[in-house]
């Protein structure tokens, strides 16, 4: 097993190999990626579809020299198995010896952590520019999906790149799809290409001032070899426009390839999950609430950037609320925007975004949105440590980002009853901006009262009524809150428990009151604590006797880190905090 791909230790190692000798390595490379994800999980259609165009780069280009930046770079695990680190995917003892993104830390043939979309062609274009600055003569090549066409900067850097004299390459891998269906108006103009084997009355690339190639199959080794030679040495930024099949070599990735873009470990036999997340979260009560508002309202209506399922929404669901459901592609900031200017016309807008990709959406949350003091409602998902833990996917910067947004309203909720109160809140009134901060620590159900009104803002709920230490416990942090007070109960210390519900506002009164009475006070909030929830709270009792300690992820770049592990290292666990409160006292 392997054969070929065992005697491959750089790219030079390629360059010895026979026709018939590469369309074996294209196999054991497949072999190999099905070893790996079948056990691990990770990025299956992207990777399976790449193969052929990974060997046939490598093949003619000279990388290190010649330089690749790989768009989102969730397709590069060929390119790392070509580059020195092939035990990560045929020995499962190395399975974590790489990342699923690019990273310079591991490979110098990687140049950037990736992990982000629409970047690839601005990123290189940077490169290029470097290399005409310094006198330098490499192949510059930029590799980028039909999907990530859809976003902003790769817009951009297309058409920063017309205007280039100088070789640079930017390879479209073309599959009809992004990690759901394509949406927007170039996408006809990429299927006129496709049906016209590279011919169309408009050509979206030779618009922009760029030279044009076309292969019509991507996945055929003898076409893009001979392509690429084609393009190497060009002394003209051009388009490699080549046609690609999503999956390829995997039956069932090839037929339902939405559901196949990532997977968990499976039986390759089957194709089944090896185990099954089943279950209640937050993603189908979403999807279950908002399919009943849409049902009553028509103006309702729901917004994706590309990621559909974050809310619920399945290709079947998608197809019943099409007029009320918008994807706008990978385009975040059209999505605020969008959003912002339905509001602005008596629509009821809800954006479902992670996390890490509102990240991208600062601006047009702060200008197009909360100035304009438009009623949009964001729900945040993964917002949390234990959501997407490598590094370019970290949702944890959140708070910091927009929670100091003048207008912006963002709520915690605490537990799934809360959670859809706060939305319906959210989606009916017409005053506010509204971000709710979905729960990322499993759907835990209350049978507390919770307030459907959340007008009257920032007013802070006391759970538990205690004394000497009150424990300000923020959205799927209360849980540890609870169990923190329950320690301290232990210790005959009495705790008062918080549920601030507001993440952009303090209750001035409730803190006040907890002068008379309490000595300290603990925050608790599942992100950054640099410029956080519970920093506000100590700059309030700053020139008090009041305690504070504040509890959340120190300002750092985490990547694949064990969740509990973190929070047990940071001392965010109830016996630790407890023990500290102890001490403060």
């Amino acid at each position: 097993m392997y054969d070929i791909l065992k005697q491959i230790d750089s790219p030079q190692d390629l360059k010895k190999l026979s026709m018939d000798e590469l369309k074996m390595l294209a196999q054991d490379i497949r072999d190999a990626l099905m070893n790996r994800l079948s056990k691990h999980g990770g990025h299956f259609g992207p990777n399976f579809g790449m193969v052929e165009a990974t060997i046939a780069m490598h093949y003619v280009f000279h990388s290190p020299v010649d330089k690749f930046v790989f768009d989102v770079s969730h397709q590069t695990y060929p390119h790392k198995m070509l580059t020195g680190r092939k035990l990560a995917y045929m020995e499962e003892a190395h399975f974590d010896d790489v990342s699923g993104y690019t990273n310079p830390e591991e490979s110098e043939h990687d140049f950037f952590n990736i992990g982000h979309t629409s970047t690839s062609v601005s990123l290189a274009a940077g490169l290029a520019k470097a290399r005409d600055l310094t006198g330098g003569t490499e192949n510059i090549i930029a590799v980028i999906g039909d999907g990530s066409l859809s976003g902003g900067e790769a817009l951009e850097g297309l058409d920063f790149a017309g205007e280039m004299q100088s070789n640079f390459i930017i390879v479209v891998n073309d599959n009809d799809m992004s990690i759901a269906e394509n949406h927007g108006g170039l996408y006809q103009n990429l299927r006129e290409l496709r049906e016209g084997n590279g011919k169309a009355e408009t050509n979206l690339f030779t618009a922009m001032g760029l030279d044009y190639e076309f292969v019509a199959d991507g996945n055929d080794l003898e076409q893009l070899i001979r392509a690429f030679q084609k393009v190497k040495d060009s002394q003209k930024p051009v388009v490699l426009h080549i046609v690609t099949l999503k999956g390829k070599g995997y039956t069932p990735a090839e037929t339902h390839k939405e559901n196949w873009h990532w997977s968990v470990p499976f039986d390759p036999e089957t194709g089944k999950p090896k185990f099954s997340g089943g279950g209640e979260n937050y993603s189908s009560i979403t999807g279950d609430y908002l399919m009943e508002k849409m049902q009553k309202d028509k103006a309702v209506c729901a917004i994706t950037s590309a990621t559909p399922t974050v809310m619920g929404f399945t290709a079947d669901k998608r197809e019943a609320f099409r007029e009320q459901f918008f994807d706008v592609g990978i385009a975040e900031e059209t999505a605020v925007a969008l959003a912002s200017g339905i509001a602005k016309n008596g629509g009821k807008p809800v954006y479902g975004v992670y996390s890490s990709f509102i990240q991208r959406t600062f601006d047009q949350v702060l200008q197009d949105v909360c100035i304009n003091t438009n009623p949009v409602t964001f729900l945040v998902f993964a917002a949390s440590v234990w959501g997407m833990n490598d590094v370019t996917h970290l949702g944890i910067y959140d708070i910091p980002l927009l929670a100091n947004i003048p207008q912006l309203v963002y709520l915690a909720p605490t537990c799934a009853e809360e959670y859809v109160a706060m939305v319906d809140w959210a989606v009916e009134q017409k005053q506010y901006p509204v971000a709710v901060r979905v729960p990322a620590n499993g759907v835990i159900h209350s049978d507390r009262t919770f307030q459907k009104d959340y007008s009257d803002l920032n007013r802070f709920e006391i759970t538990k009524q205690g004394d000497t230490v009150a424990v300000i416990a923020l959205g799927d942090f209360y849980q540890i809150g609870e169990q923190t007070v329950e320690a301290l109960a232990s210790q005959n210390i009495h705790a008062t428990l918080i549920n601030p519900r507001y993440i952009t506002g303090l209750d001035t009164e409730l803190l006040e009151s907890l002068k008379s009475g309490h000595q300290v006070v603990v925050t608790l909030e599942d992100g950054v604590t640099d410029g956080g929830f519970g920093q506000k709270i100590a700059a309030y009792y700053g020139d008090s006797s009041m305690k504070v300690k504040c509890y959340g992820l120190e300002k750092k770049f985490y990547d694949r880190y064990d969740a509990n592990a973190l929070l047990n290292e940071l001392g965010i666990v109830p016996e630790k905090i407890a023990e500290a409160v102890s001490k403060m006292l």
